[in-house]
């Protein structure tokens, strides 16, 4: 072998020394991280479908030939839900459920609570103002419509406007204040198209007119 090819094997050592290692490792650690990836993916998937199935089998509480929910069931199968996929939407639209479930059997206090569990940290913008509106209507009916318009301050997300400045019509006639429910009433009705504006909105404005006769 001679003098220049010992140089270049040297020098490849050298190389090797310096750089061989680290890129080893990081070609290692580059695996590792997408493995890593991959699995949580799949981990994401698996939680996303066991939560949409056992959702599933809560809706279908309500197949009865009453039509009303199983509450021995519900309360099985939303426990469960919630223990097992706790971070997932389906556990907070479980809770709707269950609120829905227990306006239904005039249990308000038990709904309350789980509407708030949901506005208190929601999973999502829409899944908070859901809540949030249910939340107000259920305290009005327990007579706390002033606590109900507190749930209302704040801006709401254009597809929700509607909704949310009928609703504190709603709760501003019930507390008597009726120059500030055709208010709402007014806002609800701007910001619904024409076509959707004339069906039970209306009738409250008419209402309200002919109170004021």
């Amino acid at each position: 072998m001679s003098s220049t090819d010992d140089e270049q094997m040297v020098a490849v050592k050298d190389w090797w020394q310096r750089n061989g290692k680290p890129l080893v490792t990081g070609g290692l650690l580059a695996l590792i991280v997408v493995l890593g990836w991959q699995g949580w993916q799949k981990y994401q998937t698996n939680q996303s479908q066991g939560a949409s199935a056992l959702y599933q089998q809560l809706l279908e509480t309500a197949l009865t030939p009453s039509g009303q929910a199983d509450a021995g069931r519900v309360a099985e199968i939303a426990g469960k839900l919630k223990s097992d996929f706790g971070g997932t939407p389906y556990a907070q639209y479980g809770s709707l459920f269950v609120a829905k479930v227990a306006v239904d059997t005039g249990k308000l206090d038990d709904a309350v609570a789980e509407l708030k569990s949901v506005s208190d940290k929601p999973a999502s913008v829409t899944l908070g103002e859901i809540a949030r509106q249910r939340l107000a209507r259920v305290l009005a009916s327990q007579n706390k419509a002033e606590d109900a318009l507190k749930l209302l301050d704040g801006q709401a997300d254009k597809a929700f406007m509607a909704s949310r400045e009928e609703l504190r019509g709603d709760l501003l006639v019930q507390l008597g204040r009726t120059d500030d429910a055709h208010a709402a009433y007014q806002k609800a009705k701007a910001a619904l198209s024409e076509e959707a504006a004339v069906g039970g909105l209306q009738m409250k404005l008419d209402d309200l007119a002919k109170g004021d006769a």
